[in-house]
């Protein structure tokens, strides 16, 4: 996730304020990597989602680790008030949805978009992460917002954190990269990189096992 120097997500309203061309290498590389990204809702509204496109020398590479094209996108939501019109769920690439067994998909989801039910009123992170794992998907990254990357953190099945920190003070009242209940105990995070690039500074952290 980007944040700003003094912890903030987003500027005027989209994490997109902060980013900048290192960054957004470094989001691309990760994506690269990916089998799967995963993103809320208002994440994925705020920053207007589409599918996820790969160059050719990336998706080179992911069909030698035998790994698709691009990564699927996967929408978290509790509610599935999503703008079913949007590129995302339109595409021909398909779209994940995760969402609590107490909602079903309205008529109005394309035929193409998945569902994967996990958790009864609300989204179970865990469920999530395996029933992804079943289809394949194990390589998996979250892009936010800081409420689903909270849940994460509290179910304890994130392995690695990466943090690109803007060189930019921000203020006002703008979410932190985690936004919940405080984790008792914290998760303790151990240092393994640190990359500066054009002012950015780019940070990533092992997650002891859940």
């Amino acid at each position: 996730m980007v944040a700003s120097v003094d912890g903030a997500t987003s500027a005027d309203g989209e994490s997109r304020g902060l980013s900048g061309p290192p960054d957004r290498r470094v989001f691309h590389r990760l994506r690269g990597r990916a089998d799967a990204v995963v993103a809320g809702a208002a994440t994925v509204r705020a920053d207007r989602y589409g599918p996820a496109r790969c160059d050719a020398a990336t998706t080179a590479e992911r069909a030698a680790r035998g790994q698709a094209p691009a990564p699927v996108i996967v929408v978290v939501s509790a509610s599935l008030e999503l703008d079913w019109e949007a590129d995302l769920f339109r595409a021909p690439v398909p779209t994940i949805v995760a969402h609590p067994r107490a909602r079903r998909l309205p008529p109005a989801a394309p035929p193409g978009v998945r569902d994967l039910p996990a958790g009864d009123d609300r989204v179970d992170m865990a469920e999530m992460v395996t029933g992804l794992g079943r289809g394949g998907m194990t390589e998996i990254l979250c892009e936010g917002g800081p409420g689903v990357v909270a849940q994460l953190a509290a179910a304890r099945i994130i392995d690695e954190v990466f943090v690109a920190v803007s060189p930019q003070l921000v203020a006002g009242d703008a979410r932190r990269m985690l936004d919940g209940p405080a984790l008792v105990p914290p998760v303790a995070l151990r240092l393994t990189a640190v990359l500066e690039a054009d002012d950015f500074l780019f940070c990533r952290y092992a997650a002891p096992p859940g």
